[in-house]
């Protein structure tokens, strides 16, 4: 619990328990926000869980279902929200604070991002760029007072997670392997 606020602070087991729901439900989602960078490693904390998710009422009706497996009340209004594809959903009437995004500032698709995620363990995360895009775009202040923080974060963890670029010699051999001389 946030002392100050009263209200429940992000934790690793929230987003664990999410996505065993949403992954035995079939749902396709993304981890964004600030839940998202944490999930990466970013040092900070979060009052709320963000995913985007596709605006499809298939998927809608299997993120509603995992929800309701881990308690969250999903009044009427919720409900049509998510089936309707509602630009942005909070669903405080839970074990935690969940914002379901369906077109995030900053992010052209769904499908572009997905193409970009991170697989971290379990979770598909929105990849770094497109949280920071996100966050940019937003506009809101209390994001913009992470940015050089969230960015130098990305620096850092890209240079740790780069794959390792072949040198020349490498790039000849698979290329004489891929393309043996002719018999």
């Amino acid at each position: 619990m946030d002392e100050l606020k009263g209200t429940p602070k992000f934790e690793l087991a929230q987003a664990r328990e999410l996505a065993e729901a949403l992954a035995q439900h079939g749902a396709d989602y993304l981890f964004l926000g600030k839940a998202g960078a944490i999930l990466l490693g970013y040092p900070g904390t979060t009052l709320d869980l963000d995913l985007f998710a596709p605006k499809d009422v298939e998927n809608a009706r299997r993120c509603i279902a995992a929800l309701r497996d881990l308690d969250f009340k999903i009044d009427t209004d919720t409900e049509q929200a998510l089936l309707t594809g509602k630009d942005f959903v909070q669903i405080k009437d839970g074990p935690f604070d969940v914002d379901i995004i369906h077109a995030p500032d900053g992010i052209e698709s769904f499908t572009a991002a997905k193409s970009r995620r991170i697989m971290e363990d379990i979770f598909p995360v929105a990849h770094l760029r497109d949280i920071i895009a996100s966050k940019k775009a937003s506009n809101r202040k209390k994001d913009l007072v992470d940015m050089e923080l969230l960015e130098e974060f990305a620096r850092v963890y890209a240079a740790a997670n780069a794959q390792p670029l072949p040198s020349a010699l490498e790039r000849a051999m698979k290329g004489h392997r891929d393309n043996p001389p002719p018999p």
